[in-house]
């Protein structure tokens, strides 16, 4: 066993409750706000970590991801982004302070580079870094194999580009 500080499962408890709290109402007010329900399109790129919603063929909103991280379905593990190297590096964005947050804390599923898929785990790393990174929401995406998870961050309107 190491000589260094042990993890306080109550400790962890109240971060995730507290960062879940936050993201709830967060991604509500967001969904809200923009209307990003209905009839939304929307576009993404990780090697520009930029996301686009658009109505009728017009984009009304941009804003910035950050790559959480990955789940693979056929493996059922969890990847960080901060340790998959075959990511662009506009995608990880701030993404290494969560694991430093994790580190400096002693959380360990933050600093883990990858663990075995357990979706509540998945869950509350997903929110504790919405709420280190101070994100404004969280999106998901799905191919058969993989689900891709990010933050989004500088939510723009298109009348306010102007």
């Amino acid at each position: 066993m190491g000589d260094g500080p042990k993890h306080d499962h109550l400790d962890w408890e109240a971060v995730v409750l507290a960062a879940r709290e936050r993201a709830r109402s967060r991604q509500a007010r967001m969904v809200e706000r923009f209307g990003l329900s209905g009839d939304v399109q929307y576009r993404w790129s990780m090697d520009d970590a930029q996301i686009t919603w658009s109505r009728d063929a017009e984009v009304f909103l941009t804003g910035r991801l950050t790559m959480i991280g990955s789940v693979s379905l056929t493996q059922q593990t969890w990847l960080w982004s901060w340790a998959n190297e075959s990511l662009p590096h506009a995608v990880l964005g701030d993404i290494e302070r969560v694991r430093q947050y994790g580190e400096e804390n002693d959380f360990p599923v933050l600093p883990w580079p990858g663990f075995n898929h357990d979706p509540e785990l998945v869950a509350e790393a997903r929110m504790v870094a919405a709420s280190v990174l101070d994100a404004e929401g969280l999106w998901a995406e799905s191919t058969d194999d993989v689900q891709l998870h990010f933050l989004v961050h500088d939510l723009v309107l298109a009348t306010e580009r102007q």
